[in-house]
């Protein structure tokens, strides 16, 4: 830590002027990116400004380049579209007008550019910055800056990030406003389900994507769509017949619903438009079926930005700053992505040439060209789609005789169903019986284990909760029986879905291997808890939609203050002893602080931060934040962190407290975890798969190795398969936690964006890396979700 703090404090911003910008069309999310650009800008001593209407405002100059402080960005995390003006400018595209734009930003001191937008906005930022010597010189010539301008500003530095639903940008898994675009599209499925449940209709959904198809294959993931037309990959010749062929077969298999998503650029393999108008006409006319179509349009761009947007832009923009900072005259302009859970840096040219290949093969007819080029998560999402949507003959299904239950453990989490679901199709296709035991290690023991078939976990994607049922009974106490009902069933393989409990569980029964024979088969564990304490993974599923819960909570109860001077909330989190909710929830709402055990606090740790809040309430700052999580610490508790602050805030401000509770494990499950449930369930069947082809031997399965039990985690940027002995020397056993956890370096985000002074661990950043297309199959085995 030392080695990184020194680098820090070394990136100083004194001197130097950064001017922040939003392009092209809007996204949910923006406006955290600019608070993030803006107050880590001030943190590290730079002038920052705002540029007012994007290019426009830059070319029109005025007041629309404005000094920003603090305050300026208060109260617009929550806040969709973005407040600072967004424009398409075609006076920036002629040499004229990127002219004025150097004059007005020479004008200003402003030699570092952060613009969020797509690639049509960050090519011109790029364009600028190749132009920019020449135009200094120009203004020059023409008298309008003097030569010591010329060689004070002689270099314009620029950083990109990624504002678009459409998630167009190649180079980035996620770009800024991409998960609320999916949050608003999957409200919409949600509510038009029941609605075509009643009247036993179709519904032919358009979502946004003219180029790109990412939203209408990820929303058709996430709900289980029927159909999905895409321009990336165009349906084959003769596609109308076997849609309705299957729409047919879903109405006679007694669904009452079919769900077609339609992306607005999806085409054919002529490259001929395919509209929704023309889906339901021919719906209609082939089948009969009673056809609505919605056009989604810009409600897609609407809307607060999910938890998930807001803690990818605050990440984003203070990369952005560091990434300004560290430049000199040779850097190239560089983009700030996220790959897997990490920021990198690439160069912004690279990935601009890459997201006009995918257009050119398109055009080209070279579509499975397109794919790839889309990246590793876009391939990954297309074939989860195809292996879970599209049943295929029995003739055509490889014959396993294996048998493979699949079970909940622990507590529920939103995102478990959709997990259970993926697991019985994928296991389906391979060719093997699916078994589902209800209630965990419990229901197993008395033997509630049943085959499951295709059908039978239709629209489960989209449910809260766990369907199958879930306990937190721990399978040592009840090995006989157990291994009776493995004896039974013939179970040769477990893919066991859930938290800490699930953990151990694994634990139990890979220690038992030398009493019971029964359980030397391959077992697999994928995590599913809202605590997010699972080792050996960054993330679980659930954990999304309780941040999403807890963020839509703290909002509303910020809000209620509104007309309220100077309050202070006080908000309890779960997560037994792992602070990821409070501290990674604290920076999605805004927190000024979040208390939790892995960072230790005191009674002068509280006294100071009841003192940084008054602080604050003398300027126009008028509500405060705090988030603790529920087992800091046994002594602070939350009614006495209320109590303290209440008195020592006295005459200052006024203080309410609120425990969320259960509500953070209630509700749908959010885009991600739909998604990421999905595809990791997958990953862990296919595993399970190719564990028990190399385990059958004299004609039965027999796997007693470390690695046939493993936890499937996201580790950085991949899914890894770990054994789970390999993980006890990763694990606080009496906390429920793991050692080390990715998220605390997220910690001192949160508290620059608060105004604290600290350290910020900078390990990972100021490599700039380049963008690779790896084709190699080995790159798919590991693809990030």
């Amino acid at each position: 830590m030392p080695d990184n703090k020194k680098f820090f404090e070394s990136l100083s911003g004194a001197g130097k002027a950064i001017a922040v910008l939003t392009s092209g069309g809007d996204a949910q999310g923006m406006n955290a990116a600019v608070r993030a650009v803006v107050r880590m800008g001030i943190y590290v001593g730079a002038k920052v400004y705002f540029i007012h209407e994007g290019y426009q405002g830059m070319v029109d100059g005025g007041d629309n380049i404005k000094e920003a402080n603090w305050e300026s960005v208060s109260s617009m995390l929550q806040v969709g579209g973005t407040v600072i003006g967004s424009a398409r400018c075609k006076d920036f595209r002629t040499h004229e007008g990127r002219l004025k734009a150097a004059h007005n930003l020479v004008q200003k001191g402003i030699t570092n550019l952060c613009v969020i937008g797509g690639d049509g906005s960050l090519t011109g930022a790029n364009l600028f910055r190749e132009e920019w010597s020449g135009l200094l010189a120009e203004l020059l010539q023409q008298g309008l800056i003097d030569e010591e301008a010329t060689q004070k500003y002689s270099a314009l530095h620029i950083v990109g990030m990624v504002g678009s639903i459409d998630n167009d940008f190649c180079g980035t898994d996620m770009t800024i406003g991409t998960d609320s675009a999916l949050h608003r599209i999957i409200e919409v499925v949600d509510a038009i389900m029941t609605t075509a449940q009643s009247h036993q209709r179709t519904f032919v959904l358009e979502v946004m994507g003219r180029h790109c198809g990412y939203l209408a294959l990820v929303s058709a993931l996430a709900c289980g769509a029927d159909w999905v037309l895409i321009p990336e990959m165009p349906p084959e010749d003769g596609w109308e017949e076997k849609m309705c062929q299957k729409l047919s077969a879903k109405r006679a298999g007694m669904k009452r619903l079919n769900i077609i998503i339609v992306a607005e650029g999806a085409i054919d393999r002529k490259n001929q438009p395919i509209t929704s108008e023309h889906v339901k006409d021919l719906v209609v006319r082939c089948l009969g079926f009673d056809t609505r179509v919605t056009i989604l349009g810009h409600v897609q761009r609407g809307g607060t930005p999910s938890a998930f947007d807001r803690i990818l832009a605050s990440r984003m923009g203070v990369e952005a700053v560091l990434a300004l900072l560290e430049t000199n005259a040779n850097t190239p302009a560089c983009v700030v992505s996220l790959c897997g859970n990490q920021s990198v840096r690439l160069p912004l040219m690279e990935c601009v040439q890459m997201t006009q290949e995918v257009q050119k093969a398109m055009d080209e007819k070279r579509f499975e060209d397109a794919v790839q080029l889309r990246g590793r998560s876009f391939q990954n999402n297309l074939r989860t789609y195809k292996l879970l949507a599209h049943r295929k003959p029995a003739s055509d299904l490889p014959v396993s005789n294996f048998n493979v239950a699949v079970l909940n453990v622990g507590a529920p989490a939103a995102g478990m169903n959709a997990a259970v679901r993926s697991a019985v199709r994928v296991g389906i296709s391979e060719g093997h019986k699916m078994f589902a035991v209800n209630d965990g290690f419990e229901g197993f023991c008395k033997g509630q284990i049943k085959e499951v078939n295709w059908a039978d976990v239709g629209g489960w994607t989209g449910q809260g909760g766990s369907l199958l049922g879930t306990k937190r009974t721990l399978p040592a106490k009840h090995l006989d029986k157990i291994a009776e009902q493995m004896r039974k069933y013939n179970i040769n393989a477990l893919l066991v879905i859930g938290g800490f409990e699930a953990y151990l569980a694994i634990m139990d029964l890979l220690a038992a291997r030398g009493t019971y024979e029964e359980l030397c088969v391959p077992m697999v564990m994928v995590p599913a808890t809202v605590s997010n304490n699972v080792p050996g993974s960054d993330l679980s599923i659930g954990a999304d939609t309780a941040l999403n819960a807890i963020t839509d909570t703290c909002d509303r109860i910020k809000q209620s203050a509104s007309g309220t001077k100077r309050r202070v909330f006080i908000i309890e989190t779960m997560g037994g002893y792992c602070g990821y909710l409070a501290s990674v929830g604290g920076l999605a709402a805004g927190a000024d602080a979040a208390y939790i055990y892995e960072e230790p606090f005191d009674i002068r740790d509280l006294q100071s931060n009841v003192e940084h809040l008054t602080e604050k309430m003398k300027t126009s700052i008028q509500r405060g934040l705090i988030l603790r999580n529920e087992n800091s610490n046994e002594n602070y508790t939350t009614d006495f962190i209320y109590q303290l602050y209440s008195e020592e805030g006295r005459g200052v401000f006024d203080c309410r407290k609120n425990v969320l509770g259960h509500m953070q494990q209630g509700g749908a499950p959010s885009p991600f975890d739909r998604n990421f449930g999905t595809k990791i369930s997958a990953k862990a069947m296919q595993w399970i798969s190719k564990k028990l082809n190399e385990s059958y031997r004299r004609g039965r399965v027999f796997a007693n190795t470390d690695d046939s039990a493993c936890l499937l985690g996201m580790r950085r940027r991949a899914l890894v398969f770990q054994p789970v002995v390999q993980l006890k020397d990763e694990t606080d056993f009496v906390h429920r936690i793991p050692k080390k956890q990715w998220w605390l370096k997220l910690r001192p985000l949160m508290k620059i964006l608060a105004k604290y002074k600290t350290s910020y661990d900078v390990s990972d950043s100021g490599q700039l890396e380049h963008v690779v297309l790896n084709r190699s199959k080995a790159s798919e085995a590991t693809a990030a979700i």
